[in-house]
């Protein structure tokens, strides 16, 4: 999951959007769900101030879950108040939010938040770090989560806001020598993207709330009322990583010839 955009209590964003009530209804959708997942990561902009009450609200709302939780901070969040506020589910690696995250499919977390600028960027140290980290497991499959997506979208007005060109290239250059990297998993664009990217599939998860309108233009930015949605990542060894798309919300199945 990823962009939920918590305000406070009683508050809603941005003029209406009650990201309170979408976040409910994703935790229902979840737990609902006839295979419980291992994990929900939940790839940052889970505040939309990164103020400690709005992170006392999204732990009120993330309490009902029944699967564990890992948590990353995007370009609305701090990382300082979020690990205070969920000590154990953040990474914390000399004040960033990197780590790994052990299992069938190996999670690497790398935190390209610089609150309060809304773009992203990896430290040198960040790519050093993650290039050993993948040289200790190579034949283990990998998915690397960071907030900012690692390619230009052709969305403009957000691409500006985007994760550093000097970062994409240098991450670029650590997932292609590493090719047991089987996804790069990113948020911010509120939409479903993928590209190639070094060898491997780079993807963004939609927001669990608003959309982002498609607008390959000059914009200016809008939202609309697409239903939100998270990705359903499934790990088979002898198939490999395939990603579902998730809507959320109740949608019965329906047999065939009914």
């Amino acid at each position: 999951m990823s962009d939920p955009h918590i305000v406070g209590r009683a508050e809603t964003l941005l003029g209406g959007i009650d990201t309170t009530a979408f976040l409910r209804d994703a935790v229902t959708h979840v737990n609902r769900m006839a295979t419980t997942p291992d994990l929900v990561l939940i790839t940052g902009d889970l505040v939309n101030d990164g103020s400690p009450p709005q992170y006392e609200h999204l732990a009120e709302l993330l309490a009902p879950l029944s699967t564990p939780v890992h948590l990353m901070p995007g370009n609305h969040d701090r990382t300082d108040h979020l690990t205070t506020a969920f000590p154990g589910l953040v990474h914390d690696r000399q004040g960033r939010a990197d780590g790994v995250i052990e299992g069938p499919v190996r999670i690497v977390t790398l935190d390209s938040s610089r609150f309060p600028l809304p773009g992203g960027t990896l430290d040198d140290s960040q790519l050093v770090w993650l290039d050993h980290v993948l040289d200790r497991a190579p034949g283990a499959p990998t998915v690397v989560a960071l907030h900012h997506p690692p390619f230009a979208t052709g969305i403009k007005y957000m691409d500006a806001m985007g994760l550093a060109p000097e970062a994409r290239t240098g991450l670029a250059e650590v997932i292609g020598r590493h090719p047991q990297v089987e996804r790069v998993l990113s948020g911010h664009l509120h939409r479903l993207i993928i590209r190639r990217f070094a060898g491997s599939l780079a993807m963004t998860c939609p927001s669990t709330a608003h959309a982002l309108q498609l607008d390959l233009g000059d914009g200016p930015p809008s939202w609309n009322n697409e239903p939100p949605a998270l990705l359903v990542h499934h790990w088979n060894p002898e198939e490999g990583l395939v990603t579902h798309l998730e809507i959320i919300g109740d949608h019965r199945p329906v047999a065939f010839g009914s």
